[in-house]
C-alpha cells in the first residue's frame, strides 16, 4: 500500500471488512466476558501464531452465526499483546479457547473439542441452549414447546374436541416460562385458526411464510418465520 501512495501521489485506504468477533483488552473484557447475562467464547490468540491466522475464517463463520443472539458473544484477545489477562486465565500456547458461561465465570471452561464450523457450533449450542445452525439460522426445533406439540397432534386428529383441547392449551401456556410464552401464542393462534378455516390453514400459512423467507428479509424476521413454520408443522 506505502507503495501504491508513493506512485500515485495519494493515500489510499483499505475499507477494513466488518467483524462478528467481538475484539477484546483490558478496558472491556471484564464487562463483556464477565457479564453474567452472557454465555462468551473467547480465543486467545497471537497476531504471529500460524494456527490462529488458519483459524480466523471460520471463527467468524461461528460469530456470524451467532451474531442473532444476544446473549451469545464470540470474541478474541491478543493475549500476547496484553499478557497479564492471558496468565491470569493460564494461557500458555496460541489459539487457546475458552468458554466463560453464565454460571462459570470463574473458572471458565477449555474448549477441547474440534476446530471446526460446525463443531464450534454445536458446542454453543449445547450450552447457551441456542438452536443455531452452522449458517446462523435456525434449527427446525426452534420454539417448539414438547408439551404443546402433544396437544397440537391431538387437536389434529380430534375434530369433536377441539375447544376443549384449545382451553387445556391456555392452561398450559399460562405455566409455561418467560421465554415460552411467544410460542405459546403461535400455538394458540393456530389452534383458533384451525377451528375457523380447518386444516388447510397450515398448509396455506406454511406456503405463505416460505414465500416470504425467500425474499430479502432481516435475520431477526428470519428467525421469527422460521419458528412459526417450525411450529406450524406440529398440525401438519
Amino acid at each position: 500500500m506505502t507503495y501504491i501512495n508513493n506512485k500515485v501521489g495519494t493515500t489510499a485506504r483499505i475499507k477494513k471488512v466488518p467483524s462478528s468477533v467481538v475484539d477484546l483488552s483490558p478496558a472491556n473484557f471484564d464487562q463483556i466476558v464477565l457479564d453474567p447475562s452472557k454465555d462468551v467464547l473467547v480465543e486467545f490468540y497471537a497476531p504471529w501464531c500460524g494456527h490462529c491466522k488458519s483459524l480466523a475464517p471460520d471463527y467468524e463463520k461461528v460469530a456470524n452465526a451467532f451474531v442473532g443472539e444476544d446473549n451469545v458473544v464470540v470474541a478474541k484477545l491478543d493475549a500476547d499483546a496484553h499478557r497479564d489477562l492471558a496468565t491470569k486465565y493460564g494461557i500458555s500456547g496460541f489459539p487457546t479457547i475458552k468458554f466463560f458461561g453464565k454460571s462459570s465465570k470463574d473458572a471458565p471452561e477449555a474448549y477441547e473439542s474440534p476446530r471446526d464450523v460446525p463443531s464450534f457450533v454445536n458446542y454453543l449450542n449445547g450450552k447457551a441452549g441456542t438452536k443455531r445452525l452452522a449458517n446462523g439460522r435456525l434449527d427446525d426445533t426452534a420454539g417448539r414447546v414438547s408439551s404443546l406439540d402433544l396437544l397440537a397432534a391431538k387437536f389434529v386428529a380430534d375434530d369433536a374436541n377441539r375447544e376443549a383441547l384449545l382451553k387445556e392449551a391456555e392452561g398450559v401456556a399460562k405455566t409455561l416460562e418467560e421465554s415460552q410464552q411467544k410460542s405459546a401464542k403461535i400455538y394458540l393462534k393456530a389452534m383458533s385458526s384451525i377451528m375457523t378455516s380447518g386444516k388447510d390453514y397450515v398448509t396455506a400459512e406454511s406456503s405463505r411464510l416460505d414465500r416470504m423467507m425467500d425474499g430479502s428479509v432481516s435475520p431477526k424476521k428470519m428467525d421469527e418465520f422460521t419458528v412459526r413454520k417450525n411450529i406450524l408443522a406440529s398440525f401438519a
